[in-house]
């Protein structure tokens, strides 16, 4: 393991345990540095390596800072076939699932109003805010003071939020919308 994979995990650690990365100050105990010039040229070796960033205000962000996974090939989803393995990619869920990272939350899915999107209970859904819907997005609103999920449609400026059960109703908003973002994806977790 070099010395950017080492660093990769201490700051991976770091940023697990605290949801931030460290200051220059805190790099130099993180890495046992016993100078902040130090802290700063693994820095630049980091940004270098697409490990993290930096914004236009030179704080450091994580850009390929999380777990990555290989992409072992393709699997048919219909009729068997023969299945080649090799390693296609590495990717992390980040750069996978994000579309906007700055822009991107998560919410914990309630409710059975959109199971046939395939979308139940305790599936997490990531949402990009300000993201202007098109019509058959789903989409995350706060409708006469009540936040929901569901289809977007627009038609002849009216507005419609169709569910994905038969059991629900449409909603048409009868003073107040507010459109919370757009469900880019879906994570479930098959236990």
């Amino acid at each position: 393991m070099n010395s950017v994979e080492k660093a990769t995990l201490k700051l991976r650690k770091f940023y697990q345990d605290r949801k931030r990365l460290p200051s220059y100050r805190e790099m130099m105990r993180v890495f046992g540095y016993s100078s902040v010039n130090s802290a700063w040229k693994l820095t630049e070796k980091l940004i270098s390596e697409n490990i993290i960033e930096k914004d236009e205000q030179g704080k450091l962000l994580p850009k390929n800072l999380n777990h990555q996974l290989k992409v072992l090939g393709t699997i048919e989803a219909g009729f068997p076939t023969l299945a080649e393995q090799e390693i296609m990619a590495t990717i992390s869920l980040d750069q996978y699932l994000l579309t906007r990272p700055e822009q991107n939350y998560m919410l914990k899915v309630t409710g059975l109003s959109m199971i046939e999107a395939g979308i139940v209970p305790d599936d997490l859904v990531i949402v990009e805010k300000d993201k202007e819907p098109k019509n058959g997005d789903i989409v995350v609103a706060e409708v006469d003071g009540s936040w929901t999920m569901k289809y977007f449609q627009k038609k002849d400026g009216e507005v419609v939020l169709f569910p994905a059960n038969k059991d629900y109703p449409p909603i048409r908003p009868q003073n107040d919308l507010r459109i919370g973002g757009v469900v880019t994806s879906v994570i479930k977790k098959f236990y």
